[in-house]
């Protein structure tokens, strides 16, 4: 027969523990897609908190006085574990806006489909853009880096620690912006390029030959040759994903940096 007993202070220090590890793996990408079931995630969660509670947390004394204050406290650990998982989750958009600019210029804006994953409308080529830069970042160890991250942010960030600076949190997130657009043009440059040259063609054509009808001979023409451009840059999808890879570990790092006492 197995006995085991612990006192109230552990348990209550791996109760935090668990409340910021299983908050981040909701908020956080790969781990938090929707189609993931809630079992799976808790019961990784609670898999994960042992493991640091007993190789990497340092046990210390708690310090508070009333029910109240470890309300609070617990409400800090879940707003860290949230905002970390959420600036790694908030790179993984870059590709729903350039599959967007993408249909929007082959003409599939109009085509939009529930993605089980984010339970969003989603347009066809940002589906393939989201599908296939997911699987590169989990061969290239994304997942791994996640769990790494969250734990060695206990040693930086102390159980109740946490410290929130609005204005080294706005930082990063204003970065992000700018190269959120940058990020995004780039993945759809090709396209965008290819398609503007095609409408400059159509537009000489129209002028040359009035006669045709190139409203329904460009929606074809744009179509395939969005397509070929999408199937031809395929190789550029491993510089797309590291660029997100990138973007992740920076949101991450400023965020933490912005919540350390």
């Amino acid at each position: 027969m197995i006995e085991y007993s612990f006192s109230i202070q552990e348990l209550e220090i791996f109760l935090l523990i668990l409340v910021r590890m299983t908050c981040f793996i909701y908020a956080a990408p790969f781990y938090g897609m929707n189609n993931t079931p809630g079992q799976f995630k808790i019961a990784f969660g609670v898999f994960v908190s042992y493991l640091i509670y007993f190789t990497t947390m340092p046990h210390e004394q708690l310090v508070y006085g009333t029910v109240l204050q470890y309300a609070t406290i617990v409400l800090k650990e879940a707003i860290v574990g949230l905002m970390i998982g959420w600036g790694a989750n908030v790179c993984s958009s870059i590709v729903f806006f350039a599959g967007r600019m993408v249909d929007m210029e082959i003409g599939f804006a109009m085509v939009n489909a529930m993605d089980p994953t984010t339970r969003e409308n989603v347009t066809i080529t940002g589906f393939y853009y989201q599908y296939m830069v997911t699987l590169i970042l989990i061969a290239s160890g994304m997942h791994r880096y996640l769990i790494q991250a969250i734990s060695d942010t206990y040693e930086l960030i102390p159980i109740g620690g946490a410290v929130f600076h609005a204005d080294l949190m706005l930082e990063p997130v204003i970065a992000f912006l700018s190269s959120y657009i940058s990020i995004g043009f780039r993945i759809c440059l090709p396209v965008f390029a290819a398609t503007l040259i095609v409408n400059v063609v159509l537009g000489i054509l129209a002028k040359v030959s009035p006669q045709l009808n190139m409203f329904a001979v460009g929606m074809q023409i744009k179509i395939l040759i969005g397509l070929l451009i999408m199937f031809l840059t395929t190789g550029m999808l491993p510089y797309v994903s590291d660029f997100i890879y990138t973007e992740m570990k920076v949101m991450i790092v400023a965020f933490v940096e912005a919540m350390m006492p």
